[in-house]
């Protein structure tokens, strides 16, 4: 089902200051700020060509990623995403065998343009899954 780890996101405090510390820090760059408003969220990618890390900044107070700093405040990985040839189907395999969709069971469309869901980390080993249609 899954195909490749297409990004490893990062909550951070500070887009602007951790995009710049991975610029210095290990020479790569970083697309400009992308916000999503309706994640909650504004972006920036690092192209690593076969993958990206994306830096996750909160828009607001009911973010989730702003709930998450609460308790990580310097930041940390917050989910891997991996991408699917099919989302219906990877959804349905996965309601199918005991896995919790968040945000209900219907795709929304992610920072790449593409339909994209998350599996509750509960069923994961603790870890935030998100899939996308690639």
């Amino acid at each position: 089902m899954l195909d490749k780890v297409n990004h490893i996101a990062i909550a951070v405090p500070d887009l602007a200051e951790a995009s710049a510390q991975w610029q210095a820090r290990l020479g790569v760059t970083p697309s400009p700020p992308l916000p999503q408003p309706e994640h909650g969220v504004s972006v920036v990618f690092i192209d690593l060509g076969n993958s990206k890390i994306e830096l996750l900044e909160p828009l607001g107070n009911d973010s989730p990623i702003a709930r998450f700093l609460e308790q990580n405040p310097q930041g940390g990985v917050h989910h891997i995403c991996f991408e699917v040839a099919d989302i219906m189907a990877a959804r349905d395999h996965l309601i199918k065998n005991g896995a919790r969709v968040l945000g209900g069971d219907e795709p929304k469309i992610g920072a790449h343009g593409k339909p994209v869901l998350f599996i509750h980390p509960k069923d994961m080993n603790g870890t935030l899954i998100e899939l996308e249609q690639n």
